[in-house]
């Protein structure tokens, strides 16, 4: 099994449901007592993270996504998985300093939105996530159109991750707006709903809602096991043969 390395914290709810899913698939996948060969580097998302974001310092923000790669590469990582949409914006550059693979988000869940013959979606996140071309063209690349939010819905679900999801706080008021807003996009003709940040899911319920609802978190989660046990999967075809 391949060791896989995780940037945490940012949130370490969301980080929280990373480890519970990665570590149950593989329990699955290999039974008996097996569980995932994880390194974890957990941010304190306030001062290590955040407050780049609040000053749009994103050099400041993607050295230490780097550093922390580097750090668990040295801790024995063979690739690099990030807990958190946003923080793919520095995918490109941890990769290339380190060498290692990123088992990346925004390319699992674009691939299976198209193995599901959708190509229309909302994407829900941060402003970044919602808004920045490194976040939007791998699913438009796939030939994905990406429905637009009124500024006024991008300003409110950026709102409720960063004041409330990211501090671990789910709102009542809050649910019912989301679930409003996924509504209203059922009326432009969304074909589905991207919960384009891992804490999204906190206040989202992928089964109760008029539009399929596709979580980043458990297909990233998902695609982080295919990628440990891909040896496995080959040895043990090899000895099937």
């Amino acid at each position: 099994m391949r060791k896989l390395g995780i940037i945490g914290g940012a949130s370490w709810n969301s980080t929280a449901l990373y480890y519970d899913h990665i570590n149950r698939q593989v329990a699955q996948r290999l039974g008996g007592l097996h569980s995932a060969r994880l390194v974890l580097e957990s941010l304190d998302f306030e001062d290590d993270y955040a407050r780049y974001h609040r000053t749009g310092d994103w050099a400041g923000a993607e050295k230490v996504v780097v550093d922390a790669s580097q750090r668990l590469k040295a801790a024995g990582a063979e690739g690099l998985l990030f807990a958190s949409n946003t923080m793919h914006k520095s995918a490109e550059a941890a990769s290339k300093a380190t060498g290692l693979e990123v088992v990346d988000i925004r390319e699992a869940t674009a691939a299976r939105i198209v193995a599901d013959g959708r190509s229309r979606v909302a994407l829900l996140g941060t402003r970044f996530t919602m808004t920045e071309e490194w976040a939007r063209a791998p699913y438009m690349e796939r030939g994905i159109v990406i429905q637009e939010l009124t500024p006024e819905w991008r300003t409110e679900v950026d709102r409720i991750i960063y004041e409330e999801l990211a501090g671990g706080r789910v709102v009542r008021d809050s649910q019912r707006k989301l679930k409003t807003l996924i509504t209203e996009l059922g009326k432009l003709k969304v074909q589905a709903i991207v919960l384009g940040c891992t804490e999204l899911v906190l206040a989202v319920d992928t089964r109760a809602n008029v539009l399929p609802v596709y979580d980043t978190t458990a297909i990233h989660a998902g695609a982080a096991v295919q990628w440990m046990l891909a040896d496995v999967q080959e040895e043990q075809a090899r000895v099937a043969a």
